[in-house]
């Protein structure tokens, strides 16, 4: 084989700095020649993990081994991770992997010996099963990304945009949907009068999200508005040994509602871009959080909802996180959230139809050149657990793209045993803190009082109110909030980049250093 190939790519990716090992690089293809491996490691430097990155290819080419194998890197190296198991086979990275003869072929073949390893593992879940339950606010969560869930058009997102304006402007705290029904139901009857000055609120528009909450309930989707809501520090946490915890939001029986647990990964995401400190140069990522299924998150997405992303993931790099998107092809990306993506793992395409060959075409331009590969050649040569692969070189230049063997992941690739979840989510820390409900004095009981305090005499529309009897109210209303349980979901009322407001308060004054 061609010793200027060889050594090129030693130059390439042969620098010292700590990184993550992906796997061996192969020689291009010669005809009538098996694949060989150079005797060259690609690596992602750890330094520049926060540079984001996309993991693509076709149904079953290997993407969640590829996730599993980084995200076993990344915490091997004290770096935290989040991601989402989409079918249940990603619980068994708490147990160590077993040698069977086909992953012994791949190691003889990468030149390592394999030795199982299993990893500190929370396991999250949004409805509730399999997992820590998961929940949010519906004040925290926002009018923007509420719409996504819900699947609201633009003119549906600004009627309720303007109710979570009204609610702000009343410190009416909205905790869970029976918040929201309570005040829809208010504005289009009793205090229909008081909306006018915000444009006024019709009994159509009002009709549609009902019935979009209903359908949303009928699903389950509700479960995870209300509180204790999570707090996204918790993600980023270590285990005795310094090991990266491992956050696996278990979503299987959620497959059918893909923008319900998208949307819910995108407020994770915000809330993290919200809270944390800027902390420039970082050796290390504080937190990879991996985006699996993430053409969902831009399907359908409104002009509003786009550019708040875009901001995240153009700022959050500052903070010290790292995300990763997994899909089938950069297409399925926005363009601009794409020019972000620093590092790419291309596994195969396939070019079956016009439109495939299409994606393929622009995919490869996604990659820098190289006068080794014939890239269209070699994206649609790749076999299972092989990649095209170019990252950011300590100096962030990109490397040269090269076809990739990728080393297997050392925990196991599939399911964990079964009783082996409930044994670590009972005795899992976060299993007290989130596991019970709580049903806090919210927008639905602070109206309940209103009209229960309201004259049998007085007008029902709000309009004849004068200034001073809507001031006693909110004088009201602003005490309750102020007691020590109005305290305690204050913060609620006060969303995050999603939301109309400023950036909540700090939850407390004690900051985390470094990665505990």
């Amino acid at each position: 084989m061609d010793s200027t190939f060889a050594s090129f790519m030693a130059n390439q990716y042969g620098w010292s700095e700590p990184s993550l090992e992906l796997g061996r690089i192969a020689y291009p293809p010669e005809a009538g020649q098996p694949q060989t491996l150079a005797e060259v490691d690609v690596r992602l430097p750890l330094a520049l993990g926060n540079r984001h990155g996309l993991v693509a290819g076709a149904t079953g080419t290997g993407k969640t081994r590829t996730l599993q194998g980084m995200a076993e890197q990344l915490s091997l190296n004290g770096v935290p991770v989040f991601l989402a198991d989409m079918k249940g086979d990603l619980s068994g990275m708490a147990q160590p992997g077993v040698v069977n003869p086909k992953l012994q072929d791949r190691c003889s073949k990468l030149g390592i010996n394999f030795q199982g390893r299993e990893f500190p593992v929370e396991y999250l879940s949004l409805s509730g099963k399999n997992g820590i339950p998961l929940r949010a606010t519906v004040s925290s969560f926002g009018p923007i990304l509420l719409s996504k869930v819900l699947g609201l058009n633009e003119t549906q997102q600004s009627s309720l945009t303007m109710v979570f304006k009204f609610c702000d402007d009343r410190q009416l705290p909205l905790l869970d949907f029976s918040d929201l029904r309570a005040v829809l139901t208010y504005l289009t009857g009793d205090g229909a009068a008081e909306l006018k000055t915000y444009g006024g609120l019709s009994t159509t528009s009002v009709g549609v999200l009902l019935r979009k909450m209903v359908e949303l309930e009928t699903q389950g989707g509700d479960k995870f508005f209300g509180e204790p809501e999570f707090d996204p520090d918790d993600l980023l946490r270590t285990a005795p040994d310094g090991r990266g915890v491992i956050s696996i939001l278990e979503i299987a029986d959620l497959q059918d509602r893909p923008m319900l647990f998208s949307t819910f990964m995108m407020w994770l995401l915000a809330a993290l871009y919200r809270d944390l400190p800027e902390r420039g140069d970082v050796d290390k990522p504080i937190l990879a959080f991996f985006f699996d299924e993430a053409h969902f998150l831009f399907d359908d997405a409104s002009k509003a909802f786009l550019d708040q992303l875009q901001q995240v993931v153009r700022l959050i790099r500052s903070k010290g996180v790292g995300v990763y998107f997994v899909t089938q092809t950069p297409k399925d990306v926005d363009e601009e959230v794409l020019a972000q993506l620093g590092h790419r793992v291309q596994h195969a395409l396939r070019a079956f139809t016009p439109n495939d060959a299409k994606a393929l075409k622009a995919t490869v331009a996604t990659f820098p050149m190289t006068k080794f590969y014939d890239l269209e050649e070699t994206l649609t040569s790749l076999g299972i657990g092989e990649a095209l692969i170019t990252v950011l070189d300590p100096r962030g230049v990109p490397t040269s793209p090269v076809a990739t063997v990728l080393r297997p992941p050392l925990s196991v690739m599939g399911p964990a045993e079964p009783g082996l979840m409930d044994k670590l989510i009972q005795s899992s820390p976060l299993y007290k803190k989130y596991s019970t409900p709580i049903d806090r004095e919210s927008a639905r009981e602070l109206l309940a009082k209103k009209m229960v305090d309201m004259p049998d005499d007085e007008p029902v529309a709000k309009s004849k109110s004068t200034p001073q009897q809507e001031e006693g109210m909110l004088d009201k209303v602003a005490g309750v909030i102020n007691s020590p349980l109005g305290r305690q979901i204050g913060r609620e009322v006060v969303r995050g980049l999603f939301g109309l407001l400023g950036p909540t308060p700090k939850r407390r004054t004690r900051r985390r250093t470094g990665l505990w």
